[in-house]
């Protein structure tokens, strides 16, 4: 059952979607709109819009969009009954007693809570006696107990039963259990057993505090050296990032991007407690985007070997689209954070600051990575260089930072800088042409439909779904006219299974006398609801007449009469001609 339509249209009301966004987002007014830069994708021009007017918000950048509630769901990874709950808090609203459906809630908090449980139990099994070898190789990373506890490490031992065994004696279920990914299955479905054995154990903590899932390190060189909690209904690995729960509090817009769990506690315990690292995958743009939530500068500290420097060359162009400013730490001697902190014992900390300080920002960087690629005392060698240095120098957008580079190239290789301006000029002419070809194919199958995963139907069926779409846009903004809409155009009659879907749910809710959108973000997934709302933004103002909605209605019905090939072939004569005869009717 879902939550009363009064209670949630109260909850919009006092969570007004302006203000709402705007503690994650900074937006500006643009007409009667609100615009700012997406928080779900990287974007230079702002495409994320808020509608005051109707409580509602899309991204003609990446198509996301909803209301208040979908926006809480998606910037919070929450569920529906999550979001409500979070915006009831917000808004000093309680919730109606026994009027939802919380399943999916009471999973995730058992999740949580069964987390939270193993946590501990992890923890005082590495200060036991089975924990001892886990413990001793902590300290050999020159961990001290206190950061230890700073952290929550913990060990997980040989016994793949043990956690299983703790966890049902508190109550938990098989089930949750699995559902948390601390335990898995067994082949023949006959019981569960640990998904942690042998390992040292680090917690990844959420922003709000709750323990979300599990890294767990072998400590023997045997493969994989780290095993990671999958995704569950509390955690997405690809949308998190460990120890942003301290980071966040560091008292500084600047972060420090490490590649593991080691790295950002050493550099933590040596008193940079403004470090990150992503969870056992490379970077992805969610995770540039919570960074950018909370930092306006990313300092990458990847370790110096091989994989490290293709990481941070990916990295790279992921956080300048997320609008963050970038530096690149280079380490000496190739080693990783952990390795030089330690390495420089006591001075370790000071030692660490100094190679911070000295870091340059990824242009700098990418020009000497490519120095090192190429021999500039010959000829060959200097123009490799020269010739992939206007590429990165073409890329940047300052017209100052991009001078300030010619210059210095230029002066260091003594070339004239009209001959290095002019090189760019042609790359970044060759690469305007090539984006406005593919802006033009985009916009051409944006058109046709023929990339819409959600409404896949528009492409077989263009003329008859547009229609249809902009019947429900009009129903949605005059739901007065529901009554004659309904008795001249039945659900039978549209031919796109999506669009059929939203026309009998906002004539229902009309004719039973609810506002058609208050509870979108429950009735449907949260890519319909951003498809719902691209339709809405979308819409012409000027096809919102009378005349716009009975031509919306001839050609649904038009559509709807027409035969498939295949079935004009099997008619009679006269079946034909009968046929042929009522469509002429139907158009006069």
């Amino acid at each position: 059952m879902a939550f009363p339509e009064s209670f949630l249209q109260e909850l919009k009301l006092r969570n007004d979607i302006t203000e709402v966004v705007s503690s994650y987002v900074n937006l500006k007014r643009s007409g009667r709109n609100m615009v700012g830069l997406c928080p779900f994708h990287g974007e230079k021009t702002p495409s994320f819009n808020v509608y005051t007017e109707n409580g509602s918000f899309y991204c003609f950048g990446c198509g996301a969009g909803g209301d208040v509630i979908t926006f809480i769901m998606k910037i919070e990874n929450l569920d529906y009954v999550d979001a409500v709950k979070h915006l009831a808090q917000r808004a000093g609203l309680e919730l109606p007693e026994h009027s939802y459906d919380d399943s999916m809630s009471r999973l995730r908090t058992r999740v949580y809570e069964a987390n939270r449980e193993a946590a501990r139990y992890y923890y005082s099994s590495l200060y036991s006696e089975k924990g001892k070898a886990a413990l001793g190789y902590l300290h050999s990373r020159a961990l001290t107990d206190r950061t230890i506890r700073s952290f929550g490490l913990g060990y997980a031992d040989g016994d793949w039963t043990s956690l299983c065994k703790h966890l049902r004696s508190k109550g938990f279920k098989d089930s949750e259990l699995v559902a948390a990914n601390l335990a898995v299955r067994r082949k023949n479905g006959n019981g569960i057993y640990d998904r942690f054995t042998d390992r040292v154990m680090f917690p990844i903590i959420d922003l709000r505090g709750n323990v979300i899932a599990f890294g767990g390190r072998i400590m023997t060189n045997e493969k994989p050296k780290y095993l990671n909690t999958s995704d569950t209904p509390v955690f997405k690995k690809s949308a998190n990032l460990f120890s942003l729960n301290k980071a966040k509090n560091s008292g500084t817009r600047t972060l420090l991007l490490c590649e593991g769990y080691m790295d950002v506690i050493a550099v933590c315990q040596a008193g940079f407690t403004n470090a990150v690292a992503t969870l056992g995958t490379a970077l992805t743009t969610e995770q540039a985007m919570l960074i950018k939530r909370y930092a306006d500068e990313v300092i990458i500290c990847y370790d110096a070997d091989e994989a490290g420097q293709k990481a941070t060359a990916r990295a790279i162009p992921i956080l300048r689209n997320a609008g963050l400013l970038i530096r690149v730490l280079t380490i000496p001697s190739g080693k990783d954070p952990d390795e030089f902190i330690r390495s420089h014992g006591d001075d370790g900390p000071a030692a660490f600051k100094a190679v911070i300080e000295k870091s340059g920002n990824d242009i700098e960087y990418r020009l000497q990575k490519l120095r090192g690629l190429n021999n500039i005392e010959t000829t060959d060698g200097k123009l490799a260089y020269l010739e992939q240095a206007a590429k990165i120098v073409a890329g940047i957008s300052s017209p100052i930072e991009r001078d300030l580079y010619s210059s210095k190239i230029c002066s260091e290789l003594g070339i004239d800088k009209n001959a290095f301006k002019q090189q760019i000029a042609r790359i970044n002419k060759k690469q305007y042409r090539e984006n406005s070809k593919k802006e033009a194919r985009k916009i051409q199958a944006d058109l046709s439909g023929r990339n819409d995963k959600i409404n896949t139907e528009h492409y077989q069926k263009p003329r008859s779904s547009k229609a249809e779409e902009e019947l429900v846009v009009y129903l949605v903004n005059n739901p007065d006219s529901a009554e004659e809409i309904s008795s001249r155009i039945s659900p039978e009659q549209f031919q796109n299974s999506l669009i059929r879907r939203y026309y009998e749910y906002f004539l229902g809710r009309i004719q039973n006398g609810y506002d058609p959108l208050t509870n979108v973000s429950a009735d449907f997934s949260q890519n319909e609801v951003s498809k719902l709302y691209q339709l809405l933004s979308q819409s012409v103002r000027a096809a919102s007449t009378h005349s716009a909605m009975m031509e919306y209605i001839n050609v649904i019905k038009e559509e709807s009469q027409k035969l498939t090939s295949k079935e004009v072939e099997e008619m009679s004569p006269q079946q034909l001609s009968d046929y042929l005869d009522k469509i002429r009717k139907n158009k006069q």
